[in-house]
C-alpha cells in the first residue's frame, strides 16, 4: 500500500448539494477525507448525494459536524488553511509538504468564511488568483485547484500516474 498523507477538506455550511457532490468526486480522487460543517442550504441525504458525486459518496470517507465549534472540539490543535478571496497571497505560496495533516478550510458559496474565522487563521489565508472582473470561482473548482497543488506539491502520492480502469496502454490498443 502506498504511503499517503491525509489532506482534509472542510465546508462550512454548504449551500448547494451539486457542488457537495462535486467535491465529493475530487476527495475520493486525491484520498482526501471531508469534513461538512452544519447546517447545510439543502438535505444531505447520501441517496441523494448519490446522484450529484456521480456515485462517489460511497468510497469518501466524510464527517458531518452540528456547527464551527463542535468541528474545533473534534479536531483540536489543527494547523488551519483558508480558502478567502479577501487574503493577500496566492494558494501556491505555502510549502504544503511539511504538515503532517493538512486541513483547509472552505466557506459558503453565498457568503464564504466568517471574518471572525478569517481573522484568527489570517497567516494561513490564501486566494486563487483571477481576474478583476470575476468576484470568484465556484467552489467545487476552487477546491480541485487547490487539491490538486498540494498532490503536485506531494508528487501526487498516493495517487496513479497512468490509468487503471481501462489499463495504462489503453491509447496504444488496436
Amino acid at each position: 500500500m502506498k504511503k499517503t498523507k491525509k489532506i482534509n477538506i472542510i465546508l462550512f455550511e454548504p449551500e448547494i448539494a451539486q457542488n457537495v457532490g462535486a467535491i465529493i468526486r475530487t476527495c475520493v480522487a486525491i484520498n482526501a477525507k471531508l469534513h461538512l460543517i452544519e447546517p447545510f442550504g439543502f438535505i444531505f441525504d447520501e441517496r441523494f448525494m448519490a446522484r450529484s458525486s456521480a456515485n462517489y459518496i460511497e468510497y469518501v470517507d466524510y464527517e458531518t459536524y452540528n456547527d464551527w465549534a463542535h468541528f474545533l472540539q473534534l479536531n483540536p490543535n489543527l494547523k488551519l488553511y483558508c480558502a478567502t478571496r479577501y487574503a493577500q497571497q496566492p494558494h501556491s505560496i505555502f510549502d504544503f509538504t511539511k504538515d503532517e495533516k493538512l486541513f483547509i478550510l472552505f466557506g459558503r458559496e453565498s457568503t464564504g468564511i466568517p471574518t471572525a474565522i478569517l481573522k484568527e487563521y489570517l497567516p494561513h489565508t490564501f486566494r486563487i488568483p483571477m481576474s478583476e472582473n470575476v468576484r470568484s470561482l465556484n467552489i467545487a473548482n476552487t477546491v480541485g485547484i487547490v487539491g490538486y497543488e498540494i498532490m503536485r506539491q506531494l508528487d501526487y502520492l498516493g495517487l496513479s500516474k497512468s490509468e487503471v480502469q481501462k489499463g495504462s496502454d489503453f491509447l496504444n490498443q488496436k
